[in-house]
């Protein structure tokens, strides 16, 4: 698969000649597997760091839980966690991503510093493709069928491959009408938000489907549920092994950025990956 050759997000522009590794900070007392870990926004911040020092090109800051089940939390209470942490993480010398679909926080994270903005409903929330437009932002739809709530209730799928990459293409029609750039769209299938084991398993067959020469790809697949079902593993935390595979085979078939928790692990896996491609050929 043809991948583009760059992603733009506000003042930096990240080459995509190698995969891309987005370091997670949840501030959140809820998230499926560190919930409660960083909601001090010291240690949320201390974490952000570490994580560049071990490698993310990218950081990802959530202040509410998406997990299966989740209630929403309040705009007040999502702004008091995480443009704290944003302030400071913005010094931090990679772009910072802010997940959320509030366009309000949305704005008040670009005026912080936020260099992206990563929004599980794919910018459908009215006002939230304003909120980017003009900013230079970079942006990442993801696909969900349905809300957190109730989403892994018996998602179901005519072609869940044709529905989630038609969905994704569409929505990024938009924000190319709207004078957004390609190389500021990057798409995410949503692995877990509104799918089942078999519906995973085809999307990620179908990463080539899904991206193009235009759009690049971020797949997030890092401790999920998913992986626990293969491997017998309850406990998110003891997701490693399976989350730095499940990395890789996101890579192999055209991701350009994984979403993870564990950026050094991945990282050396992803630099002993590349010399056995390179052997290889």
């Amino acid at each position: 698969m043809a991948k583009p050759d760059v992603f733009v997000c506000g003042r930096f522009t990240l080459a995509l000649d190698r995969p891309l590794i987005m370091g997670v900070v949840n501030i959140t007392p809820d998230s499926f597997s560190d919930g409660g870990d960083f909601l001090d926004a010291g240690r949320a911040i201390a974490h952000a760091q570490r994580l560049v020092e071990e490698g993310a090109d990218i950081l990802d800051l959530g202040g509410e839980s998406s997990r299966p089940g989740s209630a929403p939390v309040a705009l007040d209470e999502e702004r008091r966690r995480v443009l704290p942490v944003l302030e400071q993480a913005a010094q931090l010398g990679v772009p910072v991503s802010v997940d959320t679909t509030k366009p309000e926080l949305m704005r008040d994270a670009i005026a912080c510093g936020a260099a992206m903005i990563n929004d599980i409903t794919a910018l459908r929330t009215p006002g939230a493709i304003d909120a980017i437009v003009d900013s230079g932002a970079g942006v990442c739809l993801m696909h969900m069928q349905g809300e957190p709530g109730t989403m892994q209730h018996s998602p179901v799928y005519h072609d869940v491959v044709a529905e989630v990459s038609d969905f994704l293409h569409e929505r990024a029609r938009c924000l190319l009408d709207e004078g957004v750039s390609a190389s500021r769209i990057v798409l995410d299938p949503g692995f877990g938000f509104g799918k089942n084991h078999q519906h995973n398993l085809d999307l990620l067959h179908a990463l080539p489907r899904i991206g193009s020469e235009r759009f690049a790809v971020l797949v997030g697949l890092s401790r999920k549920s998913q992986l626990g079902r293969i491997t017998g593993r309850s406990d998110a935390k003891s997701r490693l092994g399976s989350s730095i595979a499940a990395a890789l085979a996101a890579i192999n078939n055209g991701a350009s950025i994984v979403r993870v928790h564990d950026v050094a692990e991945t990282r050396d896996a992803i630099l002993v990956w590349q010399v056995l491609q390179i052997d290889k050929t």
